[in-house]
């Protein structure tokens, strides 16, 4: 079994895994030996300096081996800090005091006689006259170590793992260590001239290197990912995502598709249909998208448009033109809502061309649906609105030719994918309001064209957004009025907390009460929650955009696709609940008009994200640089939602830490697919990206 250990093996046969910790590993997405490897260490530790406790000074960085003598929670609880304090000794005779912060846990770790290993920054506490380390990381040294297994851990710049459930860090460094020392090296798969141009370590030496720097390995480069080994690392996931990519665009391309006529008489529907006359950049990004809908292949479009900017008009047009050809549109949407919302939208919009426009969403009876899905494969439907439920397999369209996408990053690669089963290759027009960063853009929708709404509609002026605390919500209520007074409209709204529709409903329906009978008695509140049947929001709806409801209170129902000019302030209660782009989005809801409009955040508790979020909004209302701050103060994974099927699964690579190399990484990889070496290079890459990434990165039609 031993000499046969390579990439593929699974964690389970591998000395010192067993199935309890093989399971757990797997809870995390480590099945192989490969994707051990690719678990790298967030971080290094220069444990090279190695001394008895009577060699320490006092303001060095010191790792020593020591034993535990008492220890205790300390009796004094300095508000609750819960301060563990353990002292240790070794042959030289020393004493030291590790200190922990709410280290009450400790108790059943660190207990007297144990043999563990301290690294930290030595002090001298001058009140009690000893030496101690202030949160020092310790690992627990059991007496068979060895001196080589000890070396491992000790005495060298180390590798720290984040733990896997029980495992600890130590566990996995030894497990890394055993793996590396038994693996026969892989071939390198990167091009040669690349790796020679670029100067790149081979894959093995990097993967070594990664997980076991050399000795002598400059620490800050380490900790900044940028060690030779690292770059290797990330620079290769990135060219291979960004080959995929330009694969799929490259095949895209040779697909036949649907070529829309484009005559006078689309023209002039369109023109009916518009309800206002459409801004310089919402006509270029039509023509953008009528001249990729004319020609003979599919179209792969991303429409990006901040809040406000009017994409779902220019959706509809797209619309217009597939239907005056004689095909059926379908819209996509993440969540029934905003299904909801797209099919109130668009049936306005195109009621005055007497399309049929029905919406499928999951909680129609089956009577519905049977009934629906008749009029979609008959053809009677032009535009079929819905969620997930319309890429079940039983819809079939007559004629499907356009499919609009609202939202991508909520739909991964595989569902527009299986939309695409249902047609002649349709035309694909993704939607989305979160103005993604270019650099992201390029590499989350690689394979699709861009076009940017860029402006918003004339005689807008930008909206001023006020932070406001809790408790003063009485001001806040008499600037409402003074607006109400002056003929404005206003929408009070509640974050749908935890996905519990119903607590936020209830606090929505209480505010409801509290507005209505005690603070505006004379003015017409309305209410409006996830809860409520569907008639009973669109008669609200209706009664709030004809003026009749004054205040609107809501929850989070309103992100999308409300159109009410007249609304003038958007008060968000709990506005430290919500996240960055939702924020955003809310806002957009007002400033649809002349008049000036205020968006208002009310806080009632605050960390220190939430102050930079509410800060970052008040400070700015670009839709672009809202998302950069959003994608740092959350992170890629949380931005994307990780579980979410677009997003790439990066392993050493991160999108946001690493953008310069993406960006080297993208340049080499649409040169090698252009240009390849040879055919049998590009060949070679083909089957690699096949077999090694196709999962991971959810690219389904390469190859």
């Amino acid at each position: 079994m031993w000499g046969m250990m390579d990439l593929t093996t699974a964690l389970t046969y591998i000395k010192g895994v067993g199935p309890a910790r093989a399971a757990m590993l797997e809870a995390k997405g480590l099945r192989t030996v490969e994707d051990l490897l690719a678990y790298v260490p967030f971080r290094y530790e220069d444990r090279s300096n190695v001394k008895t406790l009577t060699q320490l000074a006092p303001g060095e960085m010191a790792t020593v081996i020591a034993e535990v003598r008492s220890a205790s929670a300390s009796a004094f609880k300095r508000r609750d800090l819960g301060l563990f304090e353990a002292s240790f000794t070794d042959r030289s005779r020393g004493i030291l005091i590790g200190k922990w912060f709410h280290g009450g846990y400790l108790a059943n770790v660190l207990t007297p006689g144990l043999k563990v290993a301290l690294f930290g920054k030595v002090e001298f506490d001058s009140y009690a006259g000893q030496l101690t380390m202030l949160h020092p990381e310790f690992e627990i040294l059991s007496d068979e170590d060895d001196a080589a297994e000890t070396a491992l851990h000790l005495g060298r710049v180390v590798p720290v793992y984040e733990a896997v459930s029980k495992i600890s860090t130590r566990v996995l460094r030894a497990l890394m260590h055993r793996v590396l020392a038994e693996m026969p090296p892989e071939e390198d798969r990167l091009p040669e001239d690349l790796r020679h141009r670029l100067k790149l370590p081979d894959r093995w030496t990097a993967i070594r290197e990664t997980h076991f720097p050399p000795q002598d390995a400059d620490i800050r480069l380490l900790n900044a990912f940028r060690s030779q080994a690292h770059f290797r690392l990330i620079f290769e996931e990135f060219f291979w995502l960004e080959c995929g990519v330009a694969l799929k665009r490259s095949k895209a391309r040779t697909v036949p598709g649907i070529s829309f006529a484009l005559t006078d008489r689309v023209r002039e529907r369109i023109k009916t249909m518009l309800p206002f006359k459409p801004t310089g950049a919402q006509k270029r990004v039509l023509g953008e998208i009528a001249q990729d809908m004319a020609a003979p292949r599919p179209m792969n479009r991303l429409l990006q448009g901040d809040v406000g900017s009017g994409k779902t008009v220019v959706a509809a047009e797209a619309a217009v033109i597939a239907i005056e050809n004689g095909y059926q549109v379908a819209v996509l949407a993440p969540t029934e809502i905003l299904a909801a919302q797209h099919y109130f939208y668009f049936k306005q919009l195109l009621s005055k061309l007497d399309y049929v426009v029905i919406l499928l969403t999951g909680s129609f009876t089956a009577r519905e649906k049977v009934q629906l899905k008749k009029l979609i494969a008959a053809g009677m439907a032009r535009v079929v609105i819905g969620t997930h439920a319309l890429l079940e397999k039983d819809v079939e369209f007559q004629k499907l030719g356009l499919a609009i996408v609202d939202e991508q990053h909520r739909f991964g690669v595989m569902q527009r994918f299986e939309l695409l089963q249902k047609g002649v290759h349709p035309d694909v027009l993704v939607m989305t309001a979160t103005p993604i960063p270019r650099t992201l853009a390029l590499t989350l929708y690689g394979d699709l064209d861009v076009s940017v709404i860029d402006e918003l509609p004339p005689g807008r002026k930008p909206i001023r957004t006020e932070h406001r605390t809790a408790d003063h919500a009485e001001r806040v209520y008499s600037f409402l009025k003074t607006q109400v007074d002056a003929g404005r409209q206003a929408y009070v709204v509640y974050p749908v907390i935890e996905e519990s529709e119903t607590s936020a409903a209830k606090a929505a329906e209480k505010m409801y009460e509290h507005l209505s009978q005690e603070v505006f008695p004379a003015i017409t509140v309305g209410l409006m929650h996830g809860r409520l049947p569907s008639d009973e929001k669109e008669m609200t709806m209706d009664r709030f955009k004809r003026g009749e409801i004054k205040i609107l209170v809501s929850t989070t129902v309103i992100e999308v696709g409300v159109d009410v000019p007249n609304a003038t302030v958007m008060l968000i209660e709990q506005a430290e609940r919500f996240g960055l782009a939702q924020l955003h989005q809310l806002r957009g809801r007002v400033g649809r008009g002349a008049a000036q409009s205020y968006c208002i955040l009310i806080t009632e508790r605050m960390n220190d994200t939430s102050r930079q979020r509410i800060r970052t909004l008040v400070d700015s209302n670009d839709g672009f640089y809202i998302a950069e701050m959003d994608l740092k103060l959350r992170g890629p994974g949380e931005f994307f939602g990780t579980k979410q099927s677009g997003m790439p699964t990066l392993r050493v690579a991160n999108i946001l830490r690493d953008q310069e190399i993406l960006e080297v990484a993208r340049r080499e990889a649409v040169a090698f697919v252009a240009h390849p070496p040879s055919e049998e290079e590009l060949r070679r890459a083909i089957a690699y990206i096949r077999d090694h990434w196709q999962r991971r990165y959810g690219l389904v039609t390469v190859g």
